[in-house]
């Protein structure tokens, strides 16, 4: 074995033990064949159908040439303020990863959901566009093409939040005219840099220290890292387990946010993790503050802690924050009737700003 290919292979799992947790759920795609292999930490399930909810297909061309997969659920009585809400999904997951949240919102307004560019059925991307300015500029592409027109409301969860923080700094004027709503879900304007992954502090500085380093091996040698992905070990299914999910989260969550992950290419995580790691958007809240804002924090979640979404709202004056206690960074699942409730009324709120709108106050 070449030094380089020995380094790829210790690297690989150093990702996976530290890099890929730093960004998100990521962990629970090396547990994946562990998670179909093992019972339940937590036994029991709701048998839910995750990922089984569709829409109207469209393909959106990106700003360098990306083809993007976007789907809309369209109401079967359009309200006629013809209010549209843009789901942006995190890191290593895809627009299933709204499952909860589009079934509960159906109905209620037009919806959009895309995946993430070289996420989900969304084309692999060129590695030098894996950085959140372009994902930015993804999701205002996004709008343009399939909501080009009225009020937005605009929900992220984790590197989703990143994104939407990233369009307002490119395009503020959108903000102070049409979104009239913003969502922040376990997200951070600060980067991963300032947090430690829930480990001692000093192994976690270390972890964020090493990060893009390792990421530069592991997708030099994609392939071998893939053949090692911690496949035959209970180690992934417990921190898939610790790092997505604060509470007793089912087994069938798991495998559904395991099998999200999985489909994700390791170099795509690879490539992402840096630019993750130091994104800072502080500059970008200013423009919120014209939108109803809701923040949502996890108090147990490890990834993007509390305290993330601390410094969040101390740019947002007036934002409406809720920790929900005992929940993850995956609480869009684990705690999704709070997480819908509050995004319900997030969207009564907005109808009702819209409606109090001049007819031509929105273009």
């Amino acid at each position: 074995m070449s030094p380089d290919a020995g380094f790829a292979r210790l690297a690989g799992r150093g990702l996976v033990a530290a890099g890929a947790i730093a960004a998100g759920a990521a962990i629970g795609a090396l547990a994946e064949r562990s998670l179909l292999r093992r019972a339940a930490l937590v036994p029991g399930g709701d048998g839910e159908e995750f990922g089984m909810l569709r829409g109207t297909v469209h393909v959106v061309e990106a700003s360098d040439g990306s083809l993007l997969h976007a789907e809309v659920d369209d109401p079967a009585q359009p309200d006629p303020s013809d209010l549209t809400v843009v789901f942006c999904h995190g890191y290593a997951l895809n627009q299933d990863s709204w499952h909860f949240q589009r079934r509960a919102m159906r109905g209620r307004a037009r919806l959009v959901f895309y995946d993430q560019r070289s996420h989900g059925r969304s084309d692999r991307a060129e590695f030098d566009s894996h950085h959140v300015d372009q994902l930015g500029s993804d999701l205002g592409s996004v709008i343009d093409a399939l909501a080009p027109h009225g009020p937005l409301m605009l929900v992220g969860h984790s590197m989703g939040g990143m994104t939407v923080m990233a369009l307002a700094q490119q395009r503020p004027e959108l903000f102070a005219e049409r979104v009239f709503g913003v969502a922040l879900i376990a997200t951070t304007a600060t980067g991963l840099s300032l947090g430690v992954l829930g480990l001692p502090p000093a192994l976690g500085r270390a972890v964020l220290r090493l990060a893009p380093s390792v990421a530069a091996v592991v997708a030099r040698q994609k392939d071998l890292v893939e053949r090692t992905r911690w496949a035959d070990t209970d180690l992934g299914l417990l921190l898939t387990k610790v790092y997505s999910f604060g509470s007793n989260a089912t087994d069938h969550a798991g495998r559904f946010v395991a099998g999200m992950v999985s489909s994700t290419a390791i170099d795509v995580l690879a490539e992402f993790l840096p630019a993750l790691q130091d994104d800072d958007r502080r500059n970008a809240l200013p423009a919120l503050q014209s939108a109803e804002v809701l923040v949502i924090a996890g108090a147990s979640d490890r990834l993007t802690p509390k305290e993330q979404s601390d410094e969040i709202v101390r740019h947002i004056p007036g934002a409406e924050y809720v920790v929900i206690p005992d929940s993850g960074h995956m609480l869009t699942i684990d705690r999704h009737e709070q997480v819908d409730a509050l995004l319900l009324a997030l969207l009564d709120r907005v109808r009702r700003d819209v409606a109090g709108m001049p007819t031509d106050g929105v273009a």
